[in-house]
């Protein structure tokens, strides 16, 4: 596939942490990254502009709620999503898959695919692993997820054995309905918190050799313990040649145990649903804006951080936005939280080329090198 390649430019020598990048068709995607969450083909109060002086270099759209409304009709009428939305970078679409999970009490599954009732007019949609592929055609992305089934936790082991045999067998589907040359189709790996299913369900999805491979199934109510075990295990079973993404993470040490491990991609909506609730991410902290001791409190947000919330205003004035329901506070703070993310992606990777990362990374409490991009 000569629109998407995959390289990695240097690596940790006391951890499986790599720096590369991604190649595709709308531009280049520097490894480990950070990838904010646009849902409906908007990252929710924030522009296409306003977006890329974060630093994001991918963004993730949903096939499932974009099929919903307007349609990937409307969309690829407009040029593909990248037009629609007006972000020229990449974007990688989710499958729908995670809504099998997020909407349970609204679908119901067999071998064929997942029949929903649709939560904005409670008709019934049925979503199959063709359908899903013909969508994300559709849309345009650079990189499509294959349909899979996401099971919940806790489920017995007969549970996610069976929701295992789906996802491969759904990936098989996928990979045959897919037909848009210039769009990579990655696979996912389930299994829940059984090893040996983790296990075969790597060797599986790494068998169809595709340009990408992610740990789905976390994040879905295990133990955090659980979450870092199903990293540190399934990672070494994956091809080492192929961006490893995974799904659904956000936070900054399980991202850094995850880099530790080999991951190169994330995404999350933490960072826009705290903006949206008036909560900072502050130095791996969150700080509530609405509260009273940031009345008369005139240093910006983060010094350190070159965002529009801490380079144009202060503390007192975002507080004052969000104490009186101002739009423009909740903005801010989704700014600010998608620029501290990928500014901690972006110390990670400065990082592992310095020779200074570890597993438990933290560069707010750091003496080395990789302390002044943060």
């Amino acid at each position: 596939m000569p629109f998407f390649e995959f390289q990695i430019k240097s690596r940790c020598k006391s951890t499986l942490a790599r720096v590369g990048y991604i190649k595709t068709p709308n531009g280049i995607v520097n490894t480990p990254r950070f990838m904010p969450v646009g849902t409906l083909g908007t990252v929710k109060g924030v522009t296409s502009k306003q977006l890329e002086k974060t630093g994001a270099e991918m963004i993730l759209a949903n096939t499932f709620h974009l099929h919903l409304q307007p349609g990937e009709k409307i969309v690829q009428g407009a040029g593909g999503l990248h037009e629609f939305m007006g972000w020229n970078k990449p974007i990688l679409t989710d499958s729908g898959g995670y809504q099998v999970f997020s909407l349970a009490k609204l679908n119901k599954i067999d071998a064929v695919g997942v029949s929903f009732q649709n939560p904005r007019d409670g008709k019934q949609i049925f979503l199959t692993p063709e359908k899903a592929i013909e969508i994300q055609m559709d849309l345009g992305s650079d990189i499509a997820m294959a349909f899979d089934q996401c099971p919940p936790y806790p489920a017995s082991e007969a549970e996610v054995e069976e929701a295992c045999k789906r996802t491969h067998h759904w990936l098989e589907r996928c990979v045959n309905a897919h037909s848009k040359a210039d769009q990579a189709v990655f696979g996912i790996v389930q299994g829940g918190c059984f090893p040996h299913l983790r296990e075969l369900s790597a060797k599986i999805v790494s068998g169809f050799d595709l340009p990408g491979i992610a740990i789905g199934g976390v994040s879905v109510g295990e133990p955090i313990n659980q979450m870092h075990k199903i990293v540190r295990e399934t990672c070494p079973l994956l091809p080492e040649d192929r961006p490893r993404y995974l799904m659904g993470i956000g936070t900054l040490r399980e991202m850094a145990i995850a880099v530790a491990n080999g991951v190169d991609l994330f995404d999350c909506v933490i960072p826009t649903r705290l903006g949206r609730h008036g909560t900072a991410l502050i130095n791996g902290g969150t700080w509530n804006l609405r509260n009273s001791r940031f009345r008369d409190d005139y240093k910006p947000l983060d010094s350190s951080c070159s965002c529009e919330a801490c380079t144009c205003y202060t503390r007192a004035y975002i507080h004052h936005l969000i104490r009186n329901k101002e739009l423009l506070g909740l903005t801010l703070l989704s700014l600010h939280n998608l620029t501290h993310l990928i500014r901690f992606t972006g110390a990670m990777r400065q990082a592992i080329q310095e020779g200074c990362f570890s597993e438990d990374f933290a560069p707010w409490q750091s003496d080395s090198k990789a302390h002044h991009t943060w």
